[in-house]
C-alpha cells in the first residue's frame, strides 16, 4: 500500500502538470518529472524539465512567480486541509541521466 508521500506526490504531479498547460505560454515544453513531498505534506519541491535547454531560467523563473497561483489551484481542486508550500526546481538528475544514455549508444 503506498504511503501519504506517495500518494500525495501523485496527486500534485497531476495538478502540477495540469497547471502548469493551463498557465504557460507554450513557447518551452516544460515537463513535471518528480515530485519530493516533505514535513508531512507541509513542503512541496516539484522538479521539472525544459525544452529547449536555453529557456530553462526563463521557465524556472516563470514557475516561481507562479508558486501563489499554483497554491490556489491546489486548494481549488483538492480537498486537502494543509496548503503546502510550494517550491519549483530543474530536475538535474533526469538531465545527467539523458546525457549518460546519449553517451552509451554513442551520440
Amino acid at each position: 500500500m503506498p504511503n501519504y508521500e506517495e500518494k500525495a506526490g501523485n496527486l500534485f504531479r497531476r495538478l502540477a502538470g495540469e497547471f502548469i498547460a493551463r498557465e504557460s505560454n507554450r513557447t518551452s515544453l516544460i515537463t513535471v518529472t518528480n515530485v519530493l513531498v516533505r514535513e508531512n505534506g507541509r513542503e512541496l519541491v516539484i522538479f521539472v524539465t525544459v525544452l529547449p535547454d536555453a529557456e530553462e531560467e526563463t521557465a524556472l523563473s516563470f514557475l516561481k512567480r507562479k508558486r501563489s497561483d499554483f497554491r490556489e489551484y491546489i486548494k481549488k481542486n483538492t480537498r486537502i486541509k494543509t496548503i503546502p508550500v510550494v517550491d519549483f526546481e530543474i530536475d538535474k538528475g533526469e538531465k545527467h541521466r539523458q546525457r549518460i544514455d546519449e553517451i552509451s549508444q554513442g551520440i
